[in-house]
């Protein structure tokens, strides 16, 4: 199992989501939030997240605001499993930097994760943290 944070940026009603370049691991081309691994063993999940949001969006910690964390969901994606710790921020930016693991991103209402071709189970780390079904 491979345990990994996937953070959800609010702006108002929209929320963020990123485009996977080709050039990462998984899920190349698909829609995710701002995601990585949990990369050493004494790091916690939150600490992983924010560091995320840096280095994928550009925004810095005086940009966000940590609005809440939602249990842990394990997703099967082939042989893998990953557990995915989702997290909810909020920034009142419009503008972000991606870096190379994406390229392209919107912000988008929620409900029009439908539309997109996204990471397994993106629609319930959203609805988990929002509280929609």
């Amino acid at each position: 199992m491979k345990d990994v944070v996937t953070s959800i940026i609010k702006n108002g009603d929209r929320i963020l989501i990123l485009k996977r370049s080709q050039a990462v691991g998984s899920c190349r081309g698909r829609w995710a939030g701002v995601s990585g691994y949990i990369e050493e063993y004494d790091e916690s999940a939150i600490e992983r997240a924010m560091k995320e949001i840096e280095e994928e969006t550009g925004l810095t910690k005086d940009e966000i605001k940590f609005l809440k964390e939602a249990e842990p969901i394990d997703v099967v994606d082939g042989n893998t499993v990953w557990r995915v710790h989702p997290f909810l921020f909020e920034t009142n930016k419009n503008s972000i930097k991606i870096d190379w693991e994406h390229v392209e991103y919107r912000w988008i209402l929620p409900e029009e994760i439908k539309n997109y071709d996204t990471v397994p189970m993106l629609d319930k780390v959203i609805f988990s943290l929002l509280n929609k079904e």
